[in-house]
C-alpha cells in the first residue's frame, strides 16, 4: 500500500499499511531511513506513526505535486535500503510496591499472582512503533493478552515519570509526571526524556524495550546514578540480546 494524503498546507501523510504489525514498521523504518539519507532541503520533520509517516514541508522549497513525486521515488527504493538491525533498550523496572501500586489489581484481574504478572510481563521483547502523547511515551507491541487489564475508573491526576502501565492490551512507559488512567505496575529510574541531554529522547520508533525486574534497592541506587550522570541502560542488538 502506498498513499499519500495532503494535511493543510505544509503537511502530508505517507500510509505504508493499514494494520499494526512488525512487517509495516520495517517498511517506515526504511522510509525514514531514506528520508534522513537524502536530507531533502524542503522537508522539515517527520514523524513515524502506526501504519504511516506524517511530513512537514516548506511549500516555498518544493511545491506538493513535486513533493508526491519525490515520496514516490523514495518507495521505489525501499528494497535498497540497507536498515541497520534494531537496538534493545533494556529498562531496569521495580515491580510492585509504592512504584507500582496497581500490580496487585492486574494480578486479581487475570486470577495470576503478582510475580506471574511480573513474569509474564518482562519476557517479551516490545516494539517501539511510535512515539506519542507526550515527549518520548513509547507506544509498544507485543505484551502477553494475559496480563490485559481494563484502564482505571478514575484516572489519577499525577502519574510519576518512569511510571510502567498497562492499559487495555498495551503496555507503556511515562517519560514525564503527568494525568493518567493506566494501570500502574512498575517503575523505572531510567529518564525517558530529559531537555538537558542529547539525545533528550532515550527511545525510538523501530527500536525493541526490554523490561528488566529489579529490587527496590537496585532502584535507588540506579536513581542516584542517573542524577549524577553516571548511568547508562544497557542496549544490546536486535537478535543478540544475551
Amino acid at each position: 500500500m502506498f498513499k499519500i494524503t495532503p494535511l493543510g498546507d505544509t503537511g502530508i501523510r505517507v500510509q505504508l499499511g493499514n494494520t499494526i504489525s512488525p512487517g509495516i514498521n520495517q517498511l517506515i523504518r526504511s522510509f525514514s531511513l531514506l528520508l534522513e539519507q537524502d536530507k531533502h532541503p524542503g522537508i522539515i520533520e517527520w514523524i513515524p506513526t502506526y501504519t504511516s509517516i506524517t511530513l512537514f514541508y516548506d511549500p516555498y522549497v518544493i511545491g506538493y505535486e513535486e513533493l508526491t513525486a519525490y515520496l514516490g521515488h523514495i518507495k521505489g527504493k525501499l528494497h535498497q535500503a540497507d536498515t541497520p538491525a534494531a537496538d534493545v533498550i533494556h529498562i531496569p523496572t521495580c515491580y510492585g510496591g509504592k512504584l507500582g501500586p496497581d500490580l496487585e489489581n492486574v494480578a486479581r484481574h487475570n486470577g495470576l499472582t503478582p510475580d506471574e504478572v511480573i513474569k509474564i510481563h518482562s519476557e517479551p521483547l516490545y516494539l517501539i512503533y511510535m512515539l506519542g502523547f507526550t515527549p518520548g511515551f513509547p507506544y509498544l507491541g507485543g505484551m502477553s493478552k494475559r496480563i490485559a487489564t481494563p484502564r482505571l475508573d478514575v484516572p489519577r491526576s499525577a502519574v510519576p515519570a518512569g511510571s510502567v502501565g498497562i492499559a487495555g492490551e498495551q503496555t507503556g512507559i511515562y517519560p514525564m509526571e503527568t494525568p493518567g488512567g493506566w494501570q500502574i505496575i512498575g517503575r523505572t529510574p531510567v529518564k525517558l526524556y530529559d531537555p538537558l541531554r542529547e539525545p533528550s529522547i532515550l527511545l525510538k520508533a523501530g527500536n525493541y524495550v526490554k523490561f528488566v525486574p529489579i529490587s527496590y534497592d537496585e532502584y535507588t541506587q540506579i536513581e542516584e546514578a542517573v542524577e549524577q550522570g553516571c548511568y547508562q541502560p544497557r542496549i544490546t542488538t536486535y537478535g543478540r540480546e544475551t
